[in-house]
């Protein structure tokens, strides 16, 4: 065999070894970002996995201050010692599960990213494009909010 041949043969082995080195790096690296996103996927996964659950719960949260409301008016302090209690443990359960109030009140500036405007009223110059009621409490779990606060604002 002459040796430009033998020569020659050993670059196009040297080429094709070359790219099966470019397939497997491309390849690898490709892998990689798959692990790297399938990673992240599942932490925000977990992260917000109590999310349904945590959400139909919410009503019954609605519920319970309703109640606690109208019990607070009688004369019956057992009865709201216990109401207590038990909505007191909701919202503790509810809490150590990742949800939280959405912190608005009356007086606090409208921003559509944190509240829904249900209806406008017509107020003072001191409460114009601000909150004047909270008519419904808004949660969020972790920085999502999962139900938005509906609030009447000032026009």
């Amino acid at each position: 065999m002459p040796a430009a041949e033998e020569l020659s043969r050993e670059a196009k082995l040297e080429e094709d070894l070359a790219k099966e080195k470019d397939k497997f790096l491309r390849l690898f690296a490709e892998f990689e970002n798959y692990k790297k996103r399938t990673s992240k996927e599942r932490l925000e996964l977990f992260k917000t996995a109590n999310q349904e659950v945590l959400q139909a719960l919410l009503p019954v949260m609605d519920d319970f201050d309703r109640a606690l409301a109208q019990i607070a008016k009688s004369e019956d302090e057992a009865l709201l010692k216990g109401v207590e209690l038990i909505h007191n443990k909701l919202r503790d359960t509810l809490a150590s599960k990742g949800l939280e109030l959405v912190d608005i009140k009356a007086g606090d500036a409208f921003d559509a990213d944190f509240a829904e405007a249900i209806t406008q009223i017509p107020a003072g110059d001191d409460l114009k494009g601000k909150v004047v009621d909270v008519v419904e409490k808004g949660y969020k779990l972790g920085d999502k909010i999962i139900r938005f606060p509906k609030v009447v604002i000032g026009n």
